[in-house]
């Protein structure tokens, strides 16, 4: 029986999930939403515990979305299912240069 790979949305409006198993490209996450309600994501790429899962396509200049909250905004495209870190997403806390 494999591992069961799980990820929690928080809030409605997150478009990521953070991820609470370590994750290889192929895999699919299961993605609990507050109501309970479950969703399956395919993962593109190798994700680490605790790290974020794109929900859905954001593109370049968006708004990435975290506990219903902006954490910044995506660099380049980034697909449902990619991996979500530094090399997509510009953070947006603790910044003064920007406002948001």
């Amino acid at each position: 029986m494999s591992e069961r790979k799980l990820a929690v949305q928080v809030q409605p409006k997150d478009n990521v999930a953070s991820i609470f198993a370590e994750v290889s490209a192929g895999d699919t996450v299961e993605v609990m939403a507050r109501d309970g309600s479950l969703d399956a994501v395919a993962v593109h790429e190798d994700i680490p515990y605790g790290h974020k899962v794109a929900l859905a396509d954001i593109p370049g200049g968006e708004t990435v979305w975290k506990y219903g909250e902006s954490i910044g905004i995506a660099t380049k495209d980034i697909k449902r299912g990619d991996y979500v870190h530094v090399h997509n997403l510009d953070s947006a806390r603790a910044r003064g240069d920007w406002k948001e």
